[in-house]
């Protein structure tokens, strides 16, 4: 790849992509908007900390006000069923969860209720909401994305609330960044958190205790047994369908393409993978890019 080409890739994966209206080209002052695929479960009880503190990958006890946790639940073989943001508002926790994904999150979270004294529900009338590159968060309960600080913010609000962003400008910035997204880019009862960042993205806690499936997730981290994981990657040509093969020049396949939006997407691959790499993917080409905040195998430590 020439020089030129490789930087264009960097610059491109180093801000949030401006979102336009009509043909007019115009760069988003606020970006904000809200994620109509997303819902809130409501978890009530005096119990509620303790009792979600056995389950998922991440510290509860360490959402507050103004604070959320980004955490997994996950099988007891340690894949990925679902992941979620944490907020803790009074007396209850507000989980910001995929809303395809939330009847089976209550339901899996319910079977560990024994004698537990919490309450699970999916909450009705809340809008979850997104905004980045600056724009103010809202009043009432709002939080950092606890991922990366260029993620943005993250709101639960009464109603949906207009902004000047779609939801797939959200798409772009988080692609742009290489995060996941739930079941766009991860497979329920196969994906590990590692394969997906948690590590690195503040998903999981080495110090909390025990939860269900952490031994894959402490076993895979400690023995180094990583093999693959998601890279940002730079689409030229026809946007490749999520799991369409991902191949090196020759023909071998190295992984699959997960979710993309308009020129970028994250693609699971086999390692090594380098800064500027090139595949083919369907009929596209795929560029990789490694942002800062991943730790390869030999960076880890």
């Amino acid at each position: 790849m020439v020089a030129g080409g490789l930087a264009r890739l960097r610059a491109l994966h180093s801000v949030s992509l401006p979102c336009t209206r009509g043909v007019t080209g115009q760069i988003c002052a606020m970006p904000q908007t809200t994620l109509p695929d997303r819902a809130v479960v409501e978890l009530t009880g005096e119990d509620r900390v303790a009792f979600l503190q056995g389950l998922v990958s991440n510290d509860v006890a360490l959402a507050a006000p103004g604070r959320a946790v980004w955490t997994a639940l996950l099988t007891p073989q340690g894949k990925w069923l679902a992941d979620f943001f944490i907020f803790a508002d009074g007396e209850r926790l507000l989980l910001d969860v995929e809303a395809a994904q939330a009847p089976m999150l209550v339901q899996r979270l319910s079977r560990f209720r024994l004698r537990s004294k919490v309450a699970l529900a999916v909450a009705e009338g809340w809008a979850v909401q997104a905004g980045w590159a600056g724009t103010p968060a809202p009043d009432g309960i709002s939080t950092p994305d606890p991922r990366h600080p260029e993620a943005g913010w993250r709101a639960l609000t009464p109603s949906a609330a207009a902004g000047d962003a779609s939801p797939a400008d959200y798409d772009r910035h988080r692609l742009a960044l290489g995060l996941p997204d739930g079941s766009k880019d991860m497979e329920s009862e196969k994906s590990t958190l590692l394969e997906a960042g948690f590590d690195e993205l503040a998903g999981v806690s080495w110090s909390k205790g025990c939860y269900m499936g952490q031994e894959l997730t402490a076993r895979t981290k400690y023995r180094g047994l990583l093999k693959k994981r998601f890279f940002p990657v730079h689409v030229e040509g026809p946007l490749p369908a999520r799991g369409t093969p991902v191949l090196r020049e020759g023909g071998a396949e190295v992984g699959e393409m997960r979710s993309g939006q308009e020129g970028l997407g994250l693609a699971l691959l086999r390692m090594p993978v380098a800064e500027g790499d090139t595949f083919t993917c369907g009929e596209a080409t795929l560029r990789v890019h490694i942002p800062a905040w991943i730790r390869l195998p030999e960076q880890a430590g």
